[in-house]
């Protein structure tokens, strides 16, 4: 089997390949984001990508996106998406798409024997989806939450801000670095789609949302 892996963590990224390359399975391609990723699926045609949900630039939803045209371009690449939370966006569209699919959350890579599995049925045109992404797409939602895509940590940085901490008071709460937490802003305004006009302030309009989903 051969395997492109697309992982913005090296740690994780190295070690997703050890465990391949071990298992004796070729790893072709170790990419960071996802128009490295879709460029390498073009040059090597693997068996399977290994994408990662939320990569640079954004840490959005850019592994999502990157699955998508894979497989539109590639229907014979199975792609097999990780996630640290389940994620909704595109993934029925990921569903009803030719070739081979599947979604993990990343503690089932800690199972490495049906980790290893999953990434060979998939590869062979199969399907692998963890029971949590299951339940999150047959499951309707009650109602409206403008909050429901934000991770739990985004929501923990979206409550400071209610606080009206800066990034900086946020980064140090939550001992993280400024250029995460400003990452992590970014997420937020993304998915809440929260456009600028005029005098509007975008961390102003987050904030009211919050405060209108938590009250």
């Amino acid at each position: 089997m051969r395997v492109v892996i697309a992982e913005d963590t090296a740690l994780l990224r190295e070690g997703l390949a050890g465990l391949l390359s071990d298992s004796g399975h070729e790893v072709v391609a170790r990419v960071a984001d996802g128009a490295t990723l879709l460029a390498a699926v073009a040059e090597h045609e693997p068996d399977l990508a290994v994408v990662d949900v939320r990569m640079p630039p954004d840490y959005a939803d850019e592994g999502l996106v990157a699955a998508v045209e894979i497989r539109r371009r590639h229907p014979g690449t199975g792609v097999l998406v990780l996630s640290q939370h389940v994620e909704t966006r595109h993934s029925l569209e990921l569903l009803t798409g030719g070739g081979g699919f599947g979604y993990l959350l990343k503690d089932r890579v800690l199972d490495v024997d049906d980790f290893l599995e999953a990434a060979e049925r998939v590869a062979r045109g199969g399907s692998a989806l963890d029971p949590a992404v299951v339940r999150a797409l047959v499951t309707p939602p009650a109602r409206h939450d403008p909050l429901a895509e934000l991770t739990a940590r985004e929501r923990e940085v979206l409550g400071l801000m209610a606080e009206g901490r800066s990034n900086a008071s946020i980064a140090r709460r939550l001992w993280l670095t400024e250029k995460t937490v400003e990452t992590h802003v970014r997420a937020i305004l993304s998915k809440l789609d929260l456009q600028a006009t005029g005098d509007d302030n975008r961390r102003v309009l987050a904030v009211l949302t919050f405060l209108r989903a938590t009250g």
